[in-house]
């Protein structure tokens, strides 16, 4: 089956050409695009489909049709004169360190060899890593838990259900209607964990997966087959006993439900797993961010505040509720609130908005009235136009307000060092100059 690879926000040409997509296939692709909760969402949606080309837009991942596959990549800048592989691979390393620090995921990056990240799409990565975690864990035993069973047996065992004894077998004594525990393997997590496999097992194209996923799924040919929509995720519980698999079922929820992604099927459309970059962005900013100030006597919150802008004259509800991205607190007083975007922000000197847009600026005078910060960050990724590297590049007062605003970014194509980097920009002290 072929498989295509686009940037964010570039196009993929219609043609039978290297480099092109037939238009059949990408007829498919889009259509399966447009099913997406993320279709049409502020106007930027997944695919453009335009007359001469497909072009993506802020969402990346991965569209699967029966016919092909197109793999979306997030627009990160890496070495210039390398060949497209060579980029795409460092692109899809960047792309899965991010999910591993959004998902908290604990992924070695070096196990995977440079050919790999070169020829793997990033579903195909993603599966080599489940499969590595699965075959791990599965080596120290299957999770077991005691499951409460009902049976009709010829001697007790457990407590008699006295209700379903009298009314089942008030002729038939020699039966005895016991209730009683039983430790099994047949648990929600198990049941969880084939499904994962038979979904990905039904997506994968590389051959060494499949096996893998075939193997894997022998070892769960006891566990009972359950549809996704009738898995029981609340069931499962994560304790000391059985720690380890977290992670699993993190990458469980990745591969069957919506967190970042949606999977879309019936009809013949295909399966999709895509991440919203402005959402994934975000996330993986802000544990980063709680990761660089622990032990400094700071607190960090995502999606917290919740303040109304507004309130009614009559006392009720309030209206417009905000949601910053990241508060920092000392003591339980915000000091820093810090928003996240996923665009490009302007180097030029003739532009002393930096192509910041003017929504951004009244959402943050909002915070600052709302939430009395004394600083208040809008953090962009970084990109070499930026000059000399990541930092604070802009500060100004708001108006009739003490608060600092500021432009700074950060450098998501390099991970050396990034938690101290982090540190140094958000204990800065001394002003940037205008």
């Amino acid at each position: 089956m072929p498989s295509y690879t686009v940037r964010e926000w570039d196009k993929l040409a219609y043609g039978h050409g290297e480099g092109q997509i037939p238009p059949r296939h990408a007829d498919r692709l889009a259509s399966l695009a447009a099913h997406s909760v993320f279709a049409g969402r502020g106007g930027s949606g997944v695919l453009e489909h335009g007359r001469h080309a497909l072009r993506a837009r802020g969402v990346v991942g991965i569209l699967a049709t029966n016919e092909s596959s197109l793999e979306i990549l997030p627009k990160i800048d890496v070495t210039p004169g390398e060949t497209v592989d060579h980029q795409n691979a460092a692109i899809r390393k960047r792309l899965v360190h991010m999910l591993g620090v959004a998902l908290d995921l604990r992924i070695d990056l070096g196990t995977i060899t440079d050919l790999a990240w070169q020829r793997e799409t990033l579903l195909e990565i993603l599966i080599r890593v489940f499969c590595d975690k699965l075959t791990s864990a599965l080596r120290k035993g299957m999770p077991r838990r005691y499951v409460g069973q009902d049976e009709d047996i010829p001697t007790l065992r457990g407590k008699l259900d006295i209700s379903r004894q009298f009314t089942h077998h008030a002729v038939n004594p020699s039966r005895l209607a016991c209730r009683f525990d039983l430790l099994s393997e047949d648990i929600a997590l198990n049941r969880i964990m084939k499904a994962a496999i038979s979904h990905v097992l039904r997506l994968s194209r590389r051959s060494a997966n499949q096996q893998r996923l075939r193997e894997l799924a022998f070892v769960y040919a006891e566990i009972a087959d359950v549809p996704v929509s009738a898995l029981r995720w609340h069931e499962v519980v994560i304790d000391r006993t059985n720690q380890p698999w977290q992670e699993l079922f993190t990458m469980a929820r990745l591969f069957l439900q919506d967190r970042y992604q949606t999977t879309t099927g019936g009809s013949g459309q295909g399966t999709a797993m895509l991440f919203e970059m402005n959402a994934l962005f975000e996330e993986y900013v802000g544990r980063l961010i709680a990761r660089a100030l622990a032990g400094t006597g700071l607190t960090v919150s995502l999606q917290g505040g919740r303040l109304f802008c507004l309130s009614a004259q009559d006392g009720g509800r309030g209206l417009f509720q905000t949601k910053p991205d990241i508060l920092i607190r000392r003591a339980g007083v915000v000091t820093h609130v810090i928003d996240t975007k996923w665009k490009r922000i302007s180097s030029r000197i003739d532009d002393p908005k930096q192509g910041v847009s003017q929504a951004d600026v009244y959402q943050m005078m909002a915070y600052a009235q709302l939430y009395r910060t004394p600083r208040l960050t809008l953090l962009y990724p970084y990109h070499p136009g930026l000059g000399a590297g990541e930092d604070v590049h802009a500060r100004h007062q708001i108006t009739g307000n003490a608060a600092i605003l500021e432009t700074a970014s950060i450098d998501v194509s390099n991970s050396f060092d990034m938690l101290a980097r982090l540190r140094r920009l958000l204990l800065i002290e001394e002003p940037v100059p205008l």
